[in-house]
């Protein structure tokens, strides 16, 4: 939670639009020299690329539902299906690549 100098809550998108200026400010060259680009990002995309960047780390998915704050892990299923699916995927392979070197060995 983002608070002003008060305590008080701000607003998600007076986060949002600082965000902004901020990455703004970081894509424009300094001194001459190239800077690599950020794309334009609100806060809840940041909401979305820690939930992804838990569940690819292998994260179970009862556990980024809870820090989230999701009620149901059937939403964060919902929500990041794209990202159990890959993580699907590469669990498939790995138990490929097993029983193939049990074969092999």
């Amino acid at each position: 939670m983002f608070t002003t100098e008060l305590g008080e809550p701000l607003y998600p998108d007076t986060v949002s639009q600082l965000m902004a200026k901020l990455i703004k400010a970081h894509n424009e060259p300094k001194d001459g020299r190239p800077v690599v680009p950020l794309p334009l990002a609100r806060l809840h995309d940041l909401r979305h690329i820690r939930a992804t960047t838990l569940l690819l780390a292998g994260v179970p998915v009862h556990v980024v539902a809870a820090r989230l704050g999701h009620a149901d892990p059937s939403i964060t299923l919902r929500v990041h299906a794209h990202v159990i699916r890959e993580r699907a995927a590469s669990v498939a392979d790995i138990f490929a690549r097993a029983v193939e070197g049990e074969r092999a060995g």
